[in-house]
């Protein structure tokens, strides 16, 4: 047998979800500012994990996390605009390490058997914050096995085991979530096959959309979701961010026609707001936008205030259809410890005023965005909802050629002046702060936002 091919051997796939880790640039930036102690310890990284695009080799050690601010091992200071989606609350609330390190004291654990005070608290909470009728919930360890169990309600409750879901869309890692996800990153490659009946239609976004127009693409996205319900007839859920995360924001009325086709040919409507929800678009949950109440709402990554892995799946009781099995059977799915730092995040969120401050900040830092459009020709595009928002690069405005290389410029330029957020589809600078950040912060960030792309245009020939 001669020699199997590897994925080594294969050619990698372009970023989608975040900057890559194999940009010739980050060799160079890490030269100028990786000290010894970082460096032993990146090796060690590298050596004893798999390596993965946008994880291993990382780009840099850290040391420290508090509130919006990183520090790494030579002492360097990054405000954060990137956190994964976790730190809504900021890293290490004093209030959430008290209520942790209490809750571990008092009972650290919870068998399955037994039921839980405060993982029922939690489950009470979330039925009176989610919109609509939602309140009958599972908790996972995290947002891609919340997806998996989604996705199990769904078929159970439909009879039907198809979906629909956009293309370049992000649920999850494990094998369900990553079928219905449409990105070649976390999909493609010597993997499959994927789940069957996982029919994809290009998303919404008029900047740039797979229809090359120039306006109406989430009603030509509407349509083709209806046409796909129709000519399948047998459709168990449309699974989808209500804000796309890269980001992009329907316009009014999109959702509401995605549900009234869901509703005509008895497909349920799953909501993955794992990086939207608990607030980072300026509402508790980014759906009350346009007024939608999904079957299944999907939680996650900030629900454990940054500390702790928690994620939940939320759905109507209608929906409560699969007592005779066991689907969301996980060891810690009513841990004590990790459903009071979910309770203690949310009411952190709620008494600090933290989803009312993303609406403000964020409005203010989309004006200061458009502003540096006018004076900036690399920004094509300006778009985003509460701390969830981003500047889309372009190498010409008319033909909207992408700025990959200048976006990786960007990234790296704002690195050394101590600003961290990533890049998604290899152009957009994409930021989702911490939701305790203040107009100040946001004027930072911005500030070195601004002073980066007058060092690239400079650098590329723009000015």
């Amino acid at each position: 047998m001669g020699k199997l091919p590897t994925a080594k051997s294969k050619i990698a796939p372009q970023g989608a979800e975040g900057d890559v880790n194999s940009s010739p640039r980050r060799g160079a930036w890490q030269a100028d500012h990786i000290n010894d102690e970082a460096r032993e310890i990146l090796d060690r990284d590298e050596r004893y994990f798999l390596h993965q695009s946008v994880s291993t080799p990382c780009l840099n050690t850290i040391r420290k996390a508090e509130g919006i601010w990183i520090e790494d091992h030579a002492g360097k200071r990054y405000m954060d605009f990137h956190g994964n989606n976790v730190h809504h609350i900021g890293y290490g609330h004093p209030r959430l390490v008290e209520a942790i390190t209490r809750q571990m004291q008092e009972l650290p654990f919870a068998p399955r058997r037994f039921a839980c005070d405060v993982a029922a608290e939690l489950a009470e909470k979330l039925a009176h914050i989610t919109p609509g009728s939602l309140s009958k919930t599972l908790f996972t360890t995290g947002g891609s096995d919340a997806i998996e169990i989604a996705l199990k309600m769904a078929r159970v409750a439909t009879g039907r085991f198809k979906t629909i879901s956009f293309w370049d869309a992000f649920h999850g890692a494990g094998f369900g979530a990553s079928s219905v996800g449409g990105e070649e990153m976390f999909r493609g490659g010597p993997v499959g096959p994927l789940l069957p009946g996982t029919e994809h239609v290009p998303p919404f976004g008029d900047y740039r959309n797979a229809w090359g127009v120039r306006e109406g693409s989430a009603e030509l996205c509407a349509s083709q979701i209806r046409y796909v319900l129709e000519k399948e007839g047998d459709i168990g859920a449309v699974i989808a961010e209500p804000n796309r995360a890269v980001p992009y924001i329907a316009p009014a009325g999109f959702w509401q026609q995605v549900r009234e086709a869901c509703d005509a040919h008895g497909s349920l409507l799953i909501f993955d707001e794992i990086p939207t929800g608990l607030g980072k678009t300026g509402k508790m949950f980014s759906c009350e936008y346009d007024g939608v109440v999904p079957d299944i709402l999907v939680i996650g990554k900030s629900l454990g205030g940054g500390i702790l892995p928690i994620a939940s799946v939320i759905c109507k009781p209608e929906l409560d259809v699969a007592q005779n099995y066991a689907y969301g059977h996980y060891t810690h799915e009513k841990n004590p410890v990790t459903t009071r730092a979910a309770l203690t995040t949310i009411q952190i969120i709620e008494e600090e005023g933290l989803v009312e401050n993303a609406a403000s900040v964020g409005d203010y830092a989309l004006e200061r965005l458009m502003e540096m459009k006018d004076r900036h020709p690399l920004i094509g595009d300006v778009r985003g909802r509460g701390f969830l928002f981003g500047a889309e690069l372009v190498k010409d405005r008319d033909t909207r050629e992408q700025a990959n290389d200048a976006a990786d410029m960007v990234l790296y330029a704002a690195l050394s002046r101590g600003l961290s957020f990533k890049t998604t589809m290899g152009n957009v600078l994409t930021f989702t702060p911490s939701l305790v950040t203040t107009r100040s912060d946001m004027d930072f960030a911005l500030n070195v936002i601004d002073e980066s792309l007058t060092e690239v245009e400079s650098e590329l020939g723009y000015a």
